[in-house]
């Protein structure tokens, strides 16, 4: 028996592979096998008809070779069969699976698939590119799980659940409003960011009705996740559907970022990794266990060198393979910081401008130093590498951790100058009092480009599910003013705005706050709620387009910010006032003022004076301006925002 329990030193001798052919390589005439394994001292690669059940066909034993290598050569054509690997080392036979690299594996990726690449590209796709713009701050990111968007019967989409729900056009409510890829053009998003699309652990592929999960167990790295196909068994067909829904979003002017979890397994000892080179793949504890920082059984050294090889060949593979234009680094915290930026010099040579984004922190105590991991305080130690600025998201809604606390939009003061540092993007600038910020006493980033404003996200609650618990007396329309208050701030404030599919349209759970793996009718998005909340969608499209018109709100440089952005006035509690100066950032407006209010009554409010164009006031978003006022002192509305705009 083995009793899984390692220290680093167990590794630190192995042999570095540097080569780039690890795994499958197939060709119509041979297949070469080629597995870094160096514990290993005997490998079986075994051939099958059927991705799951019946006996092997063949056997081949592979032969060592180089720096901890094993390989062979199949000298037969093996396109369409599936194969898998077992191993021995000192300790006995692990079990059998896919090689690691595997890029194509059958049903529930037990075992892998050989398969001709080019069949499984759609027609056209060798003149699909990346889509990517000049900086993250002109990005507006839409994330959004596959099945969510198209499960609802409202949503009028055929292919419910599936990749190519994303390829549907003209999908409509009975009462004619747009749903699906059509409300995503119609809003004016830039980039849909999906959860985890690569294959997962705890969904049975076969039965697609049986259970819903986010996504965040992976099981294989390398190949997309057979749920999501309309036929999870040939591995060619889940890759040409993913494909698809990539070329049908370039196709309408939208990039495509993918959420990876690279800092976890969904399995811990029976983990392809654990099958392969037990240990390696893991950080353990002082008593020889595995750590889980992660929250999730198991946390990945990413700091050993084939780890990190493993991980950074992993991301250029999605990046060149399936055209990704960013990815989301699931608990980025947990990862090292080396790491991180050695897959942003590996991006760089694909295309420099695929954005890199995650989670700046970790579900637990990790036995690896925080100093080199990238957690959000060591953001600006990362090279062009943003995190989630929970600044924004604490600042505006409270805390998402306590359902009854809350934040600006709901009142509560003493949020300003939280909010005054996510509204910068989390720099560092001489008006920001940073003792009186809670979540961050110092600056994180160093540039608004590596800031990721949001309110909600997939976990805890949808922003409508957060008001109605922390503030039980409001009204409907109060909730909604709150909401309208809260993306005003987001798509106003520098930095790259992020939102949750269905917030524009209050999107609730039930109150579920972590429906990871709650059925649909608690995560699908109910398309109906757009008729409702018409109001609100309108309201988020104006901002994007105003934020699209208007480069001020999108200043990628730290020091143009410190130098175009200013608070003024004097302060009164829930209220925060700034002006972005002197045609920031080439802006056409010479001037423009912000001002928000999070108190629940009207306040009057001194600015200066000029011949002012009315942008924003009360509830509404007017990008091209209705109507001038000429005074120094204006009436802001309860929960609202205010924008005022000189021109030359």
């Amino acid at each position: 028996m083995r009793d899984w329990k390692f220290k680093d030193s167990d590794f630190s001798d192995f042999p570095v592979y540097k080569g780039g052919d690890l795994g499958i390589n197939w060709s119509p005439e041979r297949t070469f096998i080629k597995i870094w394994a160096p514990t290993a001292k005997r490998i079986f690669f075994r051939l099958y008809n059927l991705g799951q059940g019946g006996e092997a066909i063949k056997e081949f034993q592979l032969l060592p070779d180089e720096y901890g290598t094993w390989i062979y050569e199949v000298k037969e054509k093996l396109e369409g069969l599936f194969y898998t690997l077992q191993v021995r080392d000192g300790d006995g036979w692990l079990k059998e699976g896919p090689d690691i690299y595997a890029k194509a594996t059958g049903v529930n990726g037990i075992r892998g698939m050989i398969i001709d690449p080019q069949k499984s590209n759609p027609p056209r796709w060798e003149d699909d590119t990346h889509h990517t713009l000049a900086s993250p701050t002109d990005m507006v990111i839409y994330e959004v799980h596959i099945r969510d968007f198209s499960m609802s019967p409202s949503s009028g989409i055929k292919n419910k659940g599936k990749y190519l729900g994303f390829t549907e056009a003209g999908t409509k409510l009975s009462t004619g409003e747009t749903t699906g890829i059509d409300h995503l053009k119609e809003l004016g998003v830039t980039h849909v960011h999906l959860l985890p699309v690569a294959d997962f652990y705890t969904v049975d592929e076969l039965n697609t009705t049986a259970q819903y999960n986010w996504g965040y167990d992976p099981l294989n790295y390398n190949t997309p996740e057979g749920w999501y196909s309309t036929d999870p068994t040939d591995c060619t067909i889940r890759i040409r559907e993913l494909k698809m829904l990539v070329m049908s979003l370039h196709n309408i002017g939208m990039g495509v970022i993918i959420d990876v979890v690279y800092n976890h397994t969904g399995l811990i000892f029976e983990s392809y990794f654990n099958q392969t080179i037990p240990g390696y793949f893991y950080r353990f504890n002082k008593d020889g266990r595995f750590s889980d920082a992660s929250g999730c059984g198991t946390e990945l050294a990413t700091e050993r060198e084939m780890v990190r090889k493993y991980i950074i060949e992993s991301v250029a593979y999605w990046a060149e393979e399936y055209h990704i234009d960013g990815f989301r680094f699931d608990l980025m915290g947990l990862m090292d910081i080396e790491t991180m930026n050695q897959i942003r010099i590996r991006l760089d040579i694909i295309d420099p401008k695929i954005f890199m984004y995650g989670e700046g922190w970790g579900a637990g105590e990790s036995p690896f130093p925080e100093k080199l991991r990238a957690v959000k305080s060591n953001t600006n130690q990362l090279d062009r590498i943003a995190a989630f600025c929970d600044d924004m998201r604490n600042g505006l809604k409270g805390s998402p951790f306590e359902k009854n606390n809350a934040g600006f939009i709901s009142g509560v003061t003493l949020r300003e100058e939280q909010l005054k540092f996510a509204i910068i993007g989390a720099i560092q600038h001489d008006q920001i009092i940073y003792d009186y910020v809670s979540t961050s006493k110092h600056a994180w980033a160093n540039s608004p480009a590596q800031c990721v404003n949001y309110v909600s996200c997939h976990d805890n609650y949808t922003l409508f599910d957060k008001l109605q618990f922390s503030c039980p007396e409001a009204s409907p329309e109060i909730i909604e003013r709150m909401a309208r208050l809260a993306f005003g701030v987001i798509f106003t404030s520098q930095g790259v705005p992020f939102i949750l599919a269905g917030d524009e349209m209050l999107r609730s759970k039930g109150g579920h706050p972590d429906s990871y793996r709650s059925p649909d009718y608690i995560n699908q998005i109910d398309w109906t709620r757009k008729v409702r909340y018409t109001g609100l969608v309108i309201f988020i499209r104006n901002c994007i387009q105003l934020r699209r018109q208007h480069p001020a709100f999108r200043i990628s440089d730290g020091d143009m910010v410190r130098t175009k952005l200013r608070f003024f006035g004097k302060y009164i509690p829930g209220v925060i006032a700034y002006e972005l100066c002197d045609h920031a950032n080439g802006d056409r407006w010479r001037r423009i003022l912000v001002l928000l209010n999070g108190n629940n009554y009207s306040v009057e409010y001194e600015i200066p004076i000029e011949n002012w164009l009315i942008v924003a006031q009360n509830r509404e978003v007017m990008p091209n301006g209705a109507g001038y006022t000429k005074t120094s002192l204006v009436r802001l509305h309860p929960i609202s925002m205010m924008i005022l705009a000189a021109e030359d």
